[in-house]
């Protein structure tokens, strides 16, 4: 029986509340719907005060849901909300260094997005470096400006960097790295 997010799977007349990705929860109703059978990978998270199931579809997502509970910081619910982005996702915002990723996560802030970066990168391979130093509050408007209007993470930093923010007015430096990010030449 599917629930809002999560599943009662019944083995042997006992029903277990099972927190599932939304992609298994949609495959579980197709299932409920025509009468078949659900095989789920669970993953018993056990507290002082609660024990608490999850499940994936496919193996490789719990395995990744494990990876994600490795970084200290981050709860089960967190990974789960984490991973149900989609595993390719995951594996390229963190090869990336996509912090956008994370923080579109509830719970997620930029200091855990950095920490889930730098944890994974190693586990799960790097295509550049992560830059942890902290924006100037012109550089921070620009790049906010420039997300607000639905640039990605990379764009943006790449502008930043051809930019010369600091010694502009605001307003130029918006559209100097609003060419940029846009694919135009200055």
């Amino acid at each position: 029986m599917v629930k809002d997010h999560y599943l009662i799977i019944c083995c042997g007349g006992v029903g277990y509340q099972v927190y599932a990705p939304s992609k298994f929860l949609h495959s579980a109703v197709s299932a409920e719907i025509a009468g078949e059978e659900l095989e789920a990978h669970i993953y018993t998270h056990v507290r002082e005060d609660k024990l608490e199931l999850y499940g994936f579809a496919q193996e490789q997502d719990l395995a990744l849901f494990q990876l994600v509970l490795t970084v200290s910081g981050v709860g089960p619910k967190t990974a789960l909300a984490i991973v149900d982005g989609g595993a390719d996702q995951l594996i390229t915002a963190v090869q990336e260094a996509n912090l956008s990723f994370f923080t579109a996560v509830p719970r997620v802030g930029k200091k855990l997005a950095q920490k889930i970066v730098i944890e994974l990168k190693s586990k799960l391979g790097s295509l550049k470096e992560l830059n942890l130093a902290t924006l100037s509050p012109k550089r921070q408007d620009v790049y906010d400006a420039l997300l607000g209007l639905g640039f990605a993470d990379g764009e943006i930093n790449l502008a930043l960097e051809k930019v010369d923010v600091d010694n502009l007015d605001l307003a130029e430096a918006i559209k100097q790295a609003l060419k940029i990010a846009g694919g135009k030449k200055i």
